[in-house]
């Protein structure tokens, strides 16, 4: 017997030193610290805490730069292998894309959307409750697909320079996915460290790669200019292979899909709006200083990059043989590096590896800062994510973790995350170019509105060709689409029970109806259907029959479900009086968790103890749980008490529920 109770003691579990507490209440705080929800509070990515959290728009532009300039590192190589002679009249047709459609629908979207949320926000107004919630979950699936897939394609990119370089040791070559992982860890640390940290990085990235290829393409150019001949040897090529100009054309817009990759970055471009430094006038609901450096932003970068792609596409494809562009070959998926190597030796080749294996692997901060945007300001908000999902850390630790997933699944592959990628970029740029359409059109701007609709028929077609041919994309989208709806749902019931309300504020009316000091405030549940004065009557007879109600005057409280889909929000009680009855009147998403929010608000600021008083809802438990759970009402008033039972652990303190 003793030998027994001796083991189980030993099983016991010590109870945690001061100490240890401490370390983990610390921990705690640390990771749930920043947050990109409030900006105006908060210290997270793209909230401040004082105007010194914000930057110029210049070092913004530097971190979606990493993102959309480091597609340099394989754009040319990509457009020379799909369509060879004819890539330099295909990249013209991707910068005639980028500088007339996406270049002026997402200054647009700067415009109307200026706090972080993109065009996905625009869509969420055009349709409301839970087709725009569903709208949202599944133009979330697709931009996580794009900011995923940037990050571990970017570093699996990255690793494939870095292994390819004549001066790699030979021990790298089969570790392809391993340092893959190891570069993915260190983008999560950065952002761990905090945001600050990242445009640091960026900045200094961007300049030295933006340098290196400016003196890569200019010495390609010299080469060029004092060799006439090779340019009129592509030159002839081209028009010996296409004689007729409208089928180089014709070819240039079938190929043009391939090239979608070089339209990354817009996205994340407004997506990082909050963190750019505008005016001192500026204000959340009017930042005119920020929209005006986001639009700077967004000019600046896609004539950088348009210049980039023409200059270094012709010259690739003029100087580099096309057999080096297919698998295998020394300028597969690397041409600038290729040109760098073979005109400027191998010592500037290996610095200018170096240099783009730097910003491919930073190139996953632009992805990285978009998701930590997007994911707080709607799932939690909806009520589709943890609370804890509002922080920066812990979405960090999340992401780096399916990052993970991701390349081992792709075994670190590029090719086989390619039609993700633009996939993601596409559906993008197209909802986009709809959203803007369609807000043009709203506010009768009839010109704006025929030209974003062109727009849109051009990204449309472009999303579609790439679909069919490359449907891997699609699929590995529908994935991340399902894995937020699912997550948003587990997370939709297993939230429901709280009280949802941001804050609870009182008319004048509504606390003029409040007695003064303790005392037992008698509240009837009344559905506001019916408003007749016989049904306030037999309400509140039946209140007193059943519930044998002290004597007073009571007052009704009415909540009304104005849009059933949103979760979360402030409450505001007005105080009515109908047929000589006074009633407290609520607009909430949920009548359960209104009425709770409302008992407790009094409670704790008017010092007095609610009693709430429910008659039985007819019907099937089941379809009334379903009820509650879509619609807001259902059987009221036992998820009344649920919500308040979550919500004050001691029953002495919890107003008081009564059914009959």
């Amino acid at each position: 017997m003793n030998n027994s109770a001796g083991a189980a003691s030993s099983l016991e579990t010590a109870p945690e030193e001061p100490e240890q507490r401490s370390a983990k209440a610390a921990l705690g705080a640390w990771l749930l610290t920043e947050t990109a929800e409030a900006p105006g509070e908060h210290t997270g990515p793209h909230g401040r805490a004082g105007a010194d959290r914000r930057t110029h728009w210049f070092r913004v532009m530097c971190l979606t730069g990493v993102d959309y300039f480091s597609t340099l590192g394989y754009q040319p190589a990509i457009a020379a292998l799909a369509a060879g002679a004819v890539a330099p009249i295909a990249t013209i047709v991707l910068v005639l894309v980028t500088l007339a459609g996406a270049l002026p629908v997402y200054r647009r979207v700067a415009q109307e959307s200026p706090n972080g949320t993109g065009s996905i926000a625009m869509l969420a107004k055009l349709l409301p409750r839970w087709g725009g919630k569903l709208t949202i979950l599944a133009l979330l699936g697709f931009a996580a697909t794009d900011f995923m897939i940037t990050m571990t394609l970017s570093a699996a990119d990255a690793t494939a320079h870095l292994v390819e370089n004549p001066f790699a040791p030979e021990v790298l070559h089969g570790q392809e996915v391993v340092i893959t992982l190891a570069l993915l860890a260190g983008l999560g640390v950065v952002f761990l460290r905090g945001f600050r940290e990242a445009i640091r990085v960026a900045t200094v990235l961007v300049g030295l790669f933006l340098l290196a290829n400016l003196v890569v393409i200019a010495v390609a150019i010299a080469h060029l200019i004092g060799n006439p001949i090779v340019l009129g040897d592509w030159w002839t090529v081209l028009t010996t292979q296409h004689s007729n100009p409208l089928f180089v054309i014709a070819i240039a817009l079938v190929v043009f899909p391939k090239l979608a990759l070089g339209l990354s970055g817009f996205e994340t471009g407004v997506a990082v709006m909050p963190q750019i430094r505008g005016d001192d006038s500026d204000t959340e609901a009017n930042p005119a200083g920020r929209i005006r450096g986001a639009k700077r932003l967004l000019t600046t970068s896609a004539l950088i990059m348009s210049g980039f792609l023409i200059a270094s596409s012709i010259t690739t494809v003029a100087l580099i043989p096309a057999a080096e562009f297919q698998e295998g070959g020394k300028a597969n998926g690397r041409a600038l590096a290729y040109l760098a190597h073979e005109f400027l030796g191998e010592g500037f080749g290996t610095g200018y590896d170096l240099v783009t294996i730097a910003i491919l692997w930073f190139a996953g901060a632009s992805a990285m800062a978009g998701l930590l945007n997007l994911v707080p300001r709607y799932l939690p908000r909806f009520g589709m994510a943890p609370a804890w999902a509002r922080a920066t850390r812990p979405l960090v630790l999340v992401f780096t973790a399916i990052a993970f997933l991701i390349t081992v699944i792709f075994q670190a592959s590029v090719d086989a995350q390619g039609g993700a990628y633009a996939t993601g970029v596409l559906v993008l740029i197209t909802s986009a170019a709809i959203a803007v359409a369609l807000s043009a059109r709203a506010r009768g701007e009839r010109r704006a509105a025929i030209g974003f609709g062109i727009v849109s028929v051009v990204f449309v077609y472009t999303t579609i060709a790439n679909i069919i041919e490359r449907p891997d994309g699609i699929k590995i989208a529908a994935c991340f689409i399902v894995g937020i709806l699912v997550v948003s749902f587990v997370s939709r019931v297993s939230r429901a029970t709280e009280l949802r309300a941001t804050s609870v504020r009182l008319d004048p009316i509504a606390e003029s109806f409040i007695p003064e000091g303790p005392t037992a405030l008698q509240l009837i549940a009344h559905e506001p259907t019916d408003l007749s004065p016989e049904r306030y009557r037999a309400k509140l007879e039946h209140a007193r029959a059943a519930h044998h109600l002290p004597p007073g005057k009571p007052l009704f409280i009415e909540v009304t479900v104005k849009d059933s889909s949103d979760f979360e929000g402030e409450l505001l009680v007005r105080g009515v009086e109908r047929f000589d009855a006074r009633i407290l009147t609520v607009e909430s998403s949920s009548v359960p968790n209104a009425i709770a929010a409302v008992a407790l608000h009094l409670r704790n600021e008017l010092g007095c103890t609610p009693h709430i008083y429910f008659r039985w809802t007819e019907g099937n438990p089941i379809t009334q749980l379903l009820r509650f759970l879509l619609f807001g009402d259902g059987e009221i008033a036992p998820m009344t008490r649920e919500v308040l039972r979550e919500a004050e652990p001691d029953p002495r303190r919890r107003p008081w529920v009564h059914v009959g």
